[in-house]
C-alpha cells in the first residue's frame, strides 16, 4: 500500500520530517518526507497495509511539538522505494 500524506497546521520547524523518519523505520515504512513551500508536510509512505495505517495514524497527531491540524490521504499505486528518506 502506497499513501501520499498532506500535513497541514504548525508542522514545520518542529521536528516533523526527523520524528516522521523514526517512526517509519520502526514500522518497515518506506518513502520519504519534506517541507512544502505552503508550509505543509508532504509524505510518501509505503508498506503493508497495517503499518502504512498506523504511519497515517501517526501523522494525525506528529511529533510533541506539532499542532497537526489537517491532514490529506490519497492512496496511489505502489512504488520502488529503497529506504525512507528525507527530502530538503
Amino acid at each position: 500500500m502506497r499513501a501520499h500524506i498532506k500535513v497541514f497546521g504548525k508542522v514545520q520547524g518542529v521536528f516533523f520530517r526527523r520524528s516522521a523518519k523514526i517512526k517509519a523505520d520502526e514500522l518497515g515504512v518506506l518513502g520519504w518526507v519534506k517541507n512544502s513551500d505552503d508550509g505543509s508536510v508532504e509524505v510518501m509512505a509505503q508498506g503493508e497495509k497495517k503499518q502504512v495505517d498506523q504511519f497515517i495514524k501517526w501523522c494525525k497527531k506528529g511529533p510533541p511539538f506539532a499542532k497537526v491540524e489537517n491532514t490529506e490521504v490519497d492512496i496511489r499505486p505502489d512504488e520502488d522505494f529503497a529506504d525512507f528518506s528525507i527530502h530538503d
